[in-house]
């Protein structure tokens, strides 16, 4: 082997170093933000836990709101069908006196 024979083969193995070292850090810089756990910003988690906290408070306030409206509507039905009822059992001529009576 020959001096030039022997400064390319140098040369080759210095440069395919070089270059298989430069695409092992690629590589590894590569995985390593793959598995970087992202951080939690623990101001913005909190404020996401007072909304919720807020908007879980405004539901239950529609809840209970929502069952009084229920109620009132099962109490209103009721007195209607009651008077419904009453008036059924009234006889046609008193119905007829009660009118000419006003």
């Amino acid at each position: 082997m020959d001096r030039y024979e022997a400064v390319i083969a140098l040369v080759s193995i210095v440069f395919g170093t070089g270059a298989t070292v430069a695409v092992a850090a690629i590589i590894a810089n590569t995985v390593l933000k793959l598995r970087k756990v992202p951080q939690v910003d623990l101001v913005g988690m909190q404020q996401v836990e007072a909304r919720l906290e807020r908007m879980e408070q405004a539901i239950d306030a529609m809840a209970v709101e929502m069952e009084r409206v229920s109620e009132g509507q099962r109490f209103t039905t009721r007195l209607l069908s009651e008077k419904a009822e009453v008036v059924a059992q009234v006889p046609v001529r008193e119905k007829a006196e009660a009118r000419s009576a006003s």
